[in-house]
């Protein structure tokens, strides 16, 4: 049985697909911390995980509320303020050759 591709490319089955993708997106950011934790030797949390955090949450977002699923919605909203917390502390957390500059001071 053959299904005409006008069929498979319906609104509705085009946001289940995005639905899909944006959980994609949101999961790489789990692949991300990964290998950069391998290739570092030691678990990291690099700022590619937040900005990748923030790329799936906002998708996420939008295909919640297309669906009409406040839960959803509301629960990826409220996570995205921790995700732009953390790359503001991140962002005035010292860079490792400051780190060692003080080190050598004391």
């Amino acid at each position: 049985m053959t299904v005409p591709v006008h069929h498979l490319l319906s609104a509705h089955n085009l946001w289940i697909i995005f639905g899909f993708f944006a959980q994609f997106v949101f999961f790489m950011r789990f692949v991300v911390q990964w290998y950069v934790s391998e290739k570092r030797g030691e678990s990291v949390v690099p700022m590619s995980f937040w900005y990748i955090s923030i790329a799936g949450t906002l998708l996420i977002i939008l295909y919640s509320y297309h669906v009409n699923d406040i839960v959803f919605f509301v629960a990826n909203v409220l996570s995205l303020v921790i995700y732009f917390r953390n790359i503001s502390l991140a962002k005035r957390r010292p860079t490792r050759g400051e780190e060692l500059a003080s080190e050598k001071v004391l």
